[in-house]
């Protein structure tokens, strides 16, 4: 069996991982053709019926370039990756096409979702929902801001601790 082989997560696996982690990483083609890379809060949904692997949502502003970079081509390359040392290195590449939500409600609920998420440390459960003066300031937010939904097309993943230290 290759080394690539060995690594590879399985879906449990990429699912667990996105669960756990916060932060994605977002390549856009820019509009000079390099990549734009920006981080994202993210949360993980559940995928439609007949996909194993829940999508990851974030929101951004409008206004911002990778929108307007994803407005010109829906293609993104995100990654999530975690580890302190090399041999703990684990993460998720995904190839997607973004889909950009723009309806009010929807992205208002994302951004609460995502705040909530993020609202406590790793390990502990959020509360059931934000003080209404937080979602006062979210539905004023939402306003400016979209929802956006990468639809996976290829994926790649490794997680280094299956090797147990052998490379």
């Amino acid at each position: 069996m290759s080394r690539r082989a060995q690594i590879t997560m399985n879906e449990a696996e990429v699912a667990s991982f996105l669960a756990g982690e916060r932060t994605v990483t977002c390549a856009t083609v820019g509009p000079r053709g390099w990549p734009h890379l920006t981080p994202l809060w993210y949360v993980p949904r559940e995928a439609p019926s007949g996909e194993p692997t829940p999508r990851i949502w974030a929101w951004t502003y409008a206004s911002s370039q990778k929108v307007r970079n994803l407005e010109r081509d829906p293609r993104a390359t995100l990654q999530v990756e975690a580890a302190e040392a090399y041999q703990e290195l684990r993460g998720v590449m995904l190839e997607c096409e973004a889909v950009i939500h723009r309806e009010l409600e929807l992205v208002a609920a994302l951004g609460g979702e995502i705040l909530l998420r993020n609202s406590v440390p790793r390990g502990e459960q959020p509360p059931a929902e934000l003080p209404a003066e937080v979602r006062d300031v979210l539905a004023a937010q939402a306003v400016k801001r979209v929802g956006l939904e990468f639809v996976e097309r290829r994926r790649a993943s490794w997680d280094h601790r299956k090797l147990g230290g052998l490379y």
